[in-house]
C-alpha cells in the first residue's frame, strides 16, 4: 500500500511540474496555451510515468502539440528529476487524453435521446387511451353481472 501512496504522490509532482515546465519554460510554439495536462501516472516500481494531455484545437494542432511533447521529453524529465529528488528520475511518455473525444460523444448521443424523447412527447400529446378510461374491475361491476 505505501508504494501505492508513493506512485500517487510522484504522479501529482510529475504533474505539477510539466504543466509548471510547458507553461513558463518552454519556449516551444507548438507547445502554447492549448496543451493541458489532465492526468499522470506512474508503474508501481516508479520507473516510467505516463503524462495524458489535451489539445485545444483542431487536428493539426493536436500532431503539433504531439511532435512539441516529444521534443521536449529531455527537458521535463530533467526538470522532474529536479523537483523529486528521487534515485531514479522516471521516463516520461505522453499519450492524448481521450476524454474530450468521449464527453463529445456522450454529448451527441444525450441530444439524439432528447430529439427521440421529444418525438414521442409529440406523439403523444393528441393520443386516446384503447379502451375506457379506467380498464380494471370494480366490486360494484362484479355485483351488477351476478344481480342479472
Amino acid at each position: 500500500m505505501a508504494d501505492n501512496a508513493r506512485a500517487k504522490k510522484l504522479a501529482d509532482l510529475i504533474r505539477e511540474v510539466v504543466a509548471q515546465k510547458l507553461q513558463r519554460g518552454i519556449k516551444d510554439p507548438r507547445l502554447g496555451t492549448h496543451v493541458t495536462i489532465t492526468d499522470t501516472r506512474v508503474t508501481g516500481d516508479l520507473r516510467e510515468a505516463t503524462v495524458f494531455y489535451t489539445v485545444y484545437g483542431d487536428d493539426e494542432d493536436r500532431k503539433a502539440a504531439a511532435a512539441g511533447l516529444e521534443s521536449a521529453k529531455g527537458i521535463l524529465r530533467s526538470a522532474v528529476g529536479a523537483a523529486a529528488g528521487t534515485k531514479f528520475t522516471p521516463t516520461l511518455s505522453f499519450v492524448a487524453d481521450a476524454l474530450p473525444e468521449t464527453a463529445r460523444t456522450i454529448e451527441e448521443l444525450l441530444d439524439q435521446a432528447r430529439a427521440s424523447d421529444a418525438k414521442v412527447r409529440e406523439a403523444a400529446s393528441g393520443a386516446a387511451y384503447a379502451g375506457e378510461a379506467d380498464p380494471y374491475r370494480k366490486p360494484e361491476d362484479d355485483e351488477d353481472a351476478a344481480a342479472e
